[in-house]
């Protein structure tokens, strides 16, 4: 069964592009599916929309496609969309309900609603700065955290969608800039293992997005093992990124950081974080092998 339904239509009035604002607001995934070629004899719908949501009960307006049944395969294959982490797509009604003839040859545009990315950095020292640039950049809007005040002050980060927060107490800290956890990322780049252990444990059970710690294998080690001793649940554990980012060759903060960006982008949009091109090198390798060979 699928975990997205059609939200329910209670206040007809309210137009799609409220709606959408709603469910921003409410810091909600949704998708919004648009019709936007119909077969002759429903040329007049072309331009109807349905708007879904993660949301269990209703609240928000619904719209239709025109059609009960076309709503109904069209809200599954919205599920389906959400899980694949698109931004957009486009498909034809029969190649996800052959069965619905009527609409087979009408096509959908499919399209992710959710607020922009959020990542919350725990330490603003060389890498948790760079890294709070980079996201800047990218569009996500950014807490950086710190309990040095001098670390996080506007003259440094002059970027508007960066949140600078001087930490009296890590953990609370965390907590409160880190939410509910949904559409969140964490970076855990702080200055020691006392101040990794305690960002750590503010969000493990917390069901964000993405949780990365810096440090070598045996400095993220020594941090997760106390988390176990302490109660903390395996398998959240195992959600950890530690070490956190790709294997880049990093050695400067900021190709630190770079590696870490990365891996974030990769676990959102659903990556690998390889190379592109492995698939060209390993073709030219396997060319040469069989002229060596012949």
């Amino acid at each position: 069964m699928s975990l997205f339904k059609p939200l329910e239509n209670k206040a007809q009035s309210k137009s799609i592009a409220e709606a959408v604002a709603q469910t921003l607001r409410a810091n909600l995934t949704a998708a919004l599916a648009t019709l936007i070629e119909a077969p002759s004899s429903r040329k007049g719908r072309v331009g109807s929309k349905l708007l879904l949501t993660e949301a269990e009960d209703g609240g928000l307006p619904l719209a239709s496609l025109g059609s009960a049944e076309l709503d109904q395969v069209v809200s599954e294959q919205a599920a389906r969309f959400l899980e694949s982490k698109a931004d957009t797509r486009i498909e034809q009604v029969k190649d996800f309900a052959p069965a619905l003839t009527e609409w087979s040859e009408a096509r959908i545009l499919f399209e992710r609603i959710q607020a922009e990315p959020r990542l919350v950095i725990c330490g603003a020292g060389h890498v948790g700065a760079a890294l709070g640039k980079f996201a800047s950049l990218m569009g996500y809007r950014t807490t950086l955290i710190d309990d040095r005040e001098e670390f996080v002050n506007r003259k440094s980060f002059p970027e508007p969608n960066i949140e600078l927060l001087a930490a009296e107490d890590w953990s609370e800290a965390v907590k409160t800039a880190v939410g509910t956890g949904q559409g969140v990322s964490v970076a855990i780049v702080t200055r020691g293992h006392s101040e990794d252990e305690q960002c750590l444990r503010a969000v493990i059970a917390i069901d964000v997005d993405y949780i990365g710690l810096i440090g070598s294998k045996r400095r993220t080690n020594i941090v997760l093992q106390r988390l176990r001793e302490n109660g903390a649940e395996e398998e959240r554990l195992g959600k950890v990124h530690a070490p956190v980012g790709l294997d880049i060759g990093a050695v400067t903060p900021e190709e630190v950081a770079l590696a870490i960006i990365a891996e974030i982008v990769a676990v959102r949009r659903g990556g690998k974080g390889g190379s592109l091109s492995a698939w060209r090198r390993q073709r030219v390798k396997g060319e040469v092998g069989k002229r060596g060979s012949g």
